[in-house]
């Protein structure tokens, strides 16, 4: 089981993307999470934020000591000389301007890069380069529990902050989804299986959670919020497969069992009333029957509105039951949810909001 201290303290992405934009100038913060999990989007995440900096990712998996700095021999005038060093490219520490470095997979890398980059990360300097005092530098890894080759020496540790990130939830990650155009029959899918977002170390026997990744289980493929968005990839081009390709396709991303349980979803989604239909018709568009299917349309919704047709969708939605309405509103109010402002200035949605405010007493969960 893992530390309870560990789990308790564990933080999510923008907690983390809050702490790095703040002291990453002055340390090094090492995030250690799950595979999958978008430890890496955290450089995006920066760089949306600050625009004043430079993104730079140095991937330590591809580097050896070579790769980090070359000696520069430099001649004198009474030919006496002498060795500096040049610093790779990726390191963006040549461009003497506030950056933000991402040490990726640092604790995969192999003792000599470890060592190398130690320095540039308590001291900001490497060779006789020295980090713009802007700068922000964090590093990332994978879990040592997972099996996957994530170690680090007591030395290196002791010069870092090392802090876990916690896998998502579901819903989470279905906020998420919504903003990032994930397919809705596979946020569908989530939404009712809160368990492909589990940890392992949660779990004592492999068995007890089929979908996801555990170090003593061998499993070709699994589910992960990264390859579940490599899943909705292949659901999005689906009108080109035939069901046996699909399937295929699915269990060589998320695994058997998870292409299995998503494959009798996707079967609902014939269900669905399509968007033209709830555009020009929505007193008398098809209504699922499925609470699964009604779930679909709105996640379809939420991703797909646009101002043309938000009071369309408001006199469709009153068709739906309480708890799909509750759905919908709730999408919409989340924090990070892109077209919030748009719905929220839709008379119609606003009178339905007026009229049924007692709805947002309630988590959203």
């Amino acid at each position: 089981m893992a530390n309870t201290a560990q789990q308790m303290y564990a933080l999510n992405l923008d907690q983390i993307a809050t702490a790095i934009r703040t002291g990453g100038n002055k340390r090094t913060i090492l995030v250690q999470g799950h595979m999958g999990t978008g430890k890496s989007s955290l450089l995006n995440t920066l760089a949306g934020e600050m625009k004043t900096h430079t993104a730079c990712y140095f991937d330590c998996t591809t580097k050896d000591l070579g790769d980090i700095t070359i000696p520069n021999i430099a001649k004198m005038d009474d030919d006496t000389g002498y060795v500096s060093y040049l610093t790779n490219e990726e390191l963006g520490v040549h461009l003497d301007k506030p950056i933000i470095l991402m040490i990726d997979e640092y604790g995969k890398a192999n003792p000599a890069v470890k060592n190398a980059m130690l320095r540039l990360m308590l001291e900001r300097k490497i060779g006789s380069y020295q980090l713009h005092p802007d700068s922000l530098v964090f590093a990332t890894t994978n879990l040592g529990a997972e099996g996957v080759g994530d170690l680090l020496p007591p030395h290196a540790r002791n010069r870092i902050t090392v802090i876990t990130m916690r896998k998502p939830d579901n819903i989470e990650w279905i906020e998420w989804g919504i903003n990032n155009g994930v397919d809705h029959t596979l946020l569908g899918w989530c939404k009712d299986n809160p368990q492909l977002f589990a940890s392992f170390e949660d779990i004592k026997d492999p068995d007890e959670n089929p979908y996801i990744y555990h170090p003593q289980s061998q499993r070709a493929a699994f589910f992960t919020p990264r390859s579940a968005e490599a899943a909705s990839d292949w659901l999005k081009e689906r009108e080109n497969y035939d069901d046996q390709t699909l399937t295929g396709l699915l269990m060589g991303t998320i695994g058997e069992r998870g292409a299995m349980d998503l494959m009798a979803f996707v079967a609902l989604a014939d269900q669905l009333p399509s968007l033209e239909s709830i555009k020009r018709d929505p007193k008398n568009a098809k209504v699922p029957e499925s609470a699964s299917a009604v779930c679909m349309v709105v996640y379809r919704t939420l991703a797909s509105l646009d101002k043309d047709w938000v009071g369309a969708w408001m006199d469709y939605m009153v068709r739906l039951d309480k708890e799909a309405q509750g759905m919908f509103a709730n999408g919409v109010r989340a924090p990070k949810y892109s077209k919030q402002s748009m719905v929220m200035t839709n008379k119609k949605f606003t009178d339905w909001a007026m009229a049924n405010n007692y709805m947002f007493a309630a988590d959203k969960r």
